[in-house]
């Protein structure tokens, strides 16, 4: 068993010189190469071919970087943009949700304006009637106080056949008083039946207003409602045109970074889109559909106002 180790080793060690040996050779042809190449003048030249080489890769080492840079501006602008369009894409939703409830609140109004108009129509309908009961009440007086009148006269004029009436100025002056008691009893009643007719007629007045000024708002709030579907519709088609521009300037980006990959000296500059126009144009809108909202409010606040004067007519009228 000793003597196959010590053949193995001899076997190892033969080998390992002979490779030795061999480097120490090949060690020796180079040396003489280099010396060689050294002391002639190919050497130099293929020195500085060597030096110009790499001078050019340092050069183009240079340019990627510079053009690395310039991709990572454009990123970073670009990433700004979309931030800013995010944004007032939220602003816009937000105030997209304002506007939903500033509607909702308008219709609730519109709604209880409505049931209040129909209140309205319902209490001029009983008003009207109860005038026309009164006027039918009044007329039986009338005719109650003529036939008293009359029976009067015909007991004035039996007092007068009698031989035991009354003085006829005393007669007289009593049937002056009386007349004079019911004229003025009369024209009261007039008075204060002219001053109903025109406080009904002056109801039904502000009450068609007020039906008008509500079909005004009624077309108003639809062309609100029109205004924020052209809108909603605008903003659908921006976020469209957003997805498919940063479409285009990823596939430009990934176009660039080939370019890049591939030694393109030259590679394309990558667009910038700025959306700022559309979106000042889009809150511009905006603001004029608050403005438009607030005018309508403000409508909306002065029907509340007339159906508080018209309660209190009413209560009035009571």
């Amino acid at each position: 068993e000793e003597s196959l180790q010590m053949w193995d080793l001899n076997k190892r060690l033969e080998a390992y010189l002979a490779r030795v040996k061999f480097l120490e050779e090949e060690n020796e042809a180079l040396r003489a190469e280099i010396q060689s190449s050294k002391s002639g003048p190919a050497g130099d030249s293929r020195q500085a071919k060597y030096e110009e080489e790499l001078r050019a890769l340092r050069d183009a080492l240079d340019v990627a970087f510079r053009d690395k840079c310039t991709a990572e501006l454009a990123r970073d602008n670009l990433y700004e943009e979309v931030q800013q369009v995010r944004s007032r894409c939220q602003k816009e939703q937000a105030a997209r949700e304002e506007a939903k409830k500033q509607l909702s609140l308008s219709r609730k109004e519109l709604e209880e304006e409505r049931r209040a108009q129909i209140w309205l129509k319902e209490r001029a309908v009983q008003l009207e009637k109860e005038v026309e009961a009164l006027l039918e009440v009044h007329e039986e007086e009338k005719a109650g106080l003529d036939q008293e009148i009359a029976s009067f006269s015909h007991s004035l004029e039996s007092f007068r056949c009698a031989p035991v009436a009354l003085q006829p100025v005393e007669v007289e002056d009593y049937s002056k008083r009386l007349s004079e008691i019911w004229k003025g009893a009369v024209e009261t009643y007039k008075a204060e039946v002219a001053q109903l007719e025109g406080s009904l007629c002056q109801a039904k007045e502000n009450l068609w207003k007020a039906v008008e000024d509500n079909q005004q708002s009624q077309l108003q709030l639809q062309h609100l409602e029109k205004d924020l579907a052209g809108l909603k519709a605008r903003k659908e088609m921006l976020e469209e045109s957003l997805a498919r521009q940063w479409q285009e300037q990823r596939g430009e980006a990934e176009k660039f970074q080939a370019s890049r990959a591939g030694g393109d000296p030259d590679p394309p500059a990558l667009p910038l889109w700025c959306p700022q126009l559309a979106m000042e144009a889009l809150e511009q809108e905006q603001q004029s559909l608050r403005v438009q909202i607030a005018r309508v409010l403000e409508d909306r606040q002065q029907l509340m106002h007339l159906k508080m004067s018209l309660s209190l007519e009413v209560a009035t009228y009571r």
